[in-house]
């Protein structure tokens, strides 16, 4: 379960013509509970969406009030709580550090699997079970979006993270990966928490929450939140 309680996130910007720095609220007050196990946050560009997914592995911390994931502080408890989240970003090219997939998926059980040939034969096995066997030593720079963003997801998944968070994960994909990758994701046992402007990828999920100027305006079933965001956008 995910607890956020008076979360308010503020950015230091430069000040107009020069002058001393100021700073931007991004986040205004945020207190919710996410305990359901598909959960969407959707709303226009520079709502506060993707903010907010970042406080929850402590890529981003709050400026006040408090985060909790399943009983884990990510100020406090920054580590652990990267061990239990595990984070899927827009552009998979910005996460796969190594040439193939194979080694991409290798690095992340480097840890807890630390004799090569196990580890090998572990990222082989996971590769297969998303159709991505074929493709497991080639340049990632050679595959197609969908199959990247499945190698990420992959090799995320890698170490059983019990909170999956992704940000806009379908964003870069043409339709029929979009399908592949909405299909793998509703398979997964993780809670997972995603944002996303692809409707339909947020109507998959059990509550869909609507984000806009740095605050929760509407939040909800599938159906009446994104009718509230449709509607707000007319």
């Amino acid at each position: 379960m995910i607890h956020l309680e008076g979360v308010r996130v503020d950015v230091p910007v430069p000040g107009a013509t020069g002058g001393p720095w100021t700073s931007k609220t991004l986040l205004h007050d945020i207190t919710c509970v996410l305990a359901e196990r598909r959960i969407a946050f959707i709303g226009a560009n520079g709502s506060g969406k993707s903010t907010l997914l970042r406080l929850l592995n402590g890529l981003t911390l709050a400026t006040a009030g408090s985060v909790t994931v399943d009983g884990l502080d990510p100020v406090r408890d920054g580590a652990a709580v990267r061990q239990h989240v595990g984070f899927v970003f827009t552009d998979p090219l910005s996460q796969l550090l190594m040439p193939t997939p194979i080694e991409d998926v290798e690095l992340s059980l480097r840890r807890v699997m630390p004799q090569r040939a196990e580890r090998r034969a572990r990222a082989l096995e996971l590769l297969a079970e998303r159709g991505l066997d074929r493709v497991a030593e080639q340049s990632i720079y050679d595959l197609s979006g969908g199959e990247r963003q499945l190698v990420a997801l992959t090799a995320v998944l890698a170490v059983e993270p019990g909170v999956l968070v992704a940000d806009e994960p379908t964003t870069l994909l043409d339709l029929g990966n979009r399908y592949r990758l909405r299909a793998t994701l509703n398979a997964l046992e993780q809670q997972i928490v995603v944002s996303t402007h692809d409707l339909d990828l947020a109507a998959d999920a059990d509550r869909v929450l609507v984000v806009s100027g740095g605050r929760i305006v509407a939040d909800g079933a599938p159906t009446e939140a994104i009718a509230f965001y449709e509607a707000s956008q007319r």
